[in-house]
């Protein structure tokens, strides 16, 4: 069966690497583009890979017109709720890669997917490695539970910290066999140096130019330290795990939040 695919933010440089993944896969059919920024230049143009078709500058129309059965949405975080309930209640399956949804959003999106009988995949991070070193991350906690974690990301990244290094920093949390306390009074002599606090976790942020997707969790222990390091040096990275989410979506009920659970880790 031809799985029907429309793209949110295909004129966005995620958006356009999605668009070309989906058009390259036979088991799937690009029935939509849609791209509400109106500061794209090309916005209202065609993409190579729907000669003779436009972009839409609106999400519901452009769905209710082609029906797909799965959105997959790299927006932005300020619009990714409005976009996630609108696909939902038009009984799309939302797979979302847009990052800055927060625990109290997943409420509401289980709340819409209950409501409307349809299934959605949120991941923080779709490149396979990431998920792996998030795993991994977990498992060292279990021996290792003083750990800070740095993220690097392009210039134009809006949220901080990433999807990822909150997800990373909540599996941590869940694994470590103790909460850790220090009783080091701090100083900082540049606010924000020792970056944002998760639970005892710091969290480091990075926004540079020549960047992709980066980060790097570090544990310390009595004489000993350990890095796990990812790095997404292209946006084609995620493109296994994007097409693997839409796949198994059509298969799976509910809410699923994190493509370690599809992976089977």
């Amino acid at each position: 069966m031809t799985i029907k695919v429309a793209v949110n933010g295909a004129l966005g440089r995620m958006g356009r690497t999605v668009v070309a993944a989906v058009s390259a896969d036979p088991e799937l059919q690009l029935v939509a583009a849609v791209d509400t920024a109106q500061n794209k230049d090309d916005a209202g143009h065609t993409l190579p890979e729907m000669p003779g078709r436009g972009i839409a500058r609106e999400l519901e129309p452009a769905l209710q017109a082609s029906r797909p059965d799965v959105l997959i949405d790299f927006t932005s975080p300020f619009t990714v709720m409005q976009n996630i309930e609108i696909a939902l209640k038009n009984r799309v399956r939302p797979v979302v890669g847009t990052t800055g949804i927060t625990a109290s959003d997943l409420e509401k999106i289980r709340s819409w997917s209950l409501a409307y009988g349809t299934s959605a995949l949120i991941a923080p991070n779709f490149a396979i490695g990431a998920v792996l070193m998030m795993h991994f991350a977990q498992l060292a906690a279990r021996y290792l539970p003083e750990a800070e974690i740095i993220e690097l990301h392009h210039e134009k990244k809006i949220d901080a910290p990433s999807g990822t290094a909150i997800k990373t920093a909540e599996m941590i949390v869940a694994a470590r066999s103790h909460e850790v306390q220090r009783d080091v009074e701090e100083l900082e002599k540049v606010e924000g140096a020792r970056g944002g606090n998760f639970s005892g976790i710091r969290i480091h942020s990075v926004r540079l130019p020549g960047f992709v997707a980066h980060q790097e969790v570090i544990f310390g222990g009595m004489g000993q330290t350990l890095t796990i390091r990812h790095d997404s040096t292209d946006r084609t990275s995620f493109m296994p795990g994007v097409l693997l989410a839409v796949r198994e979506i059509m298969k799976r009920q509910g809410v699923i939040y994190g493509l370690e659970n599809i992976l089977n880790l």
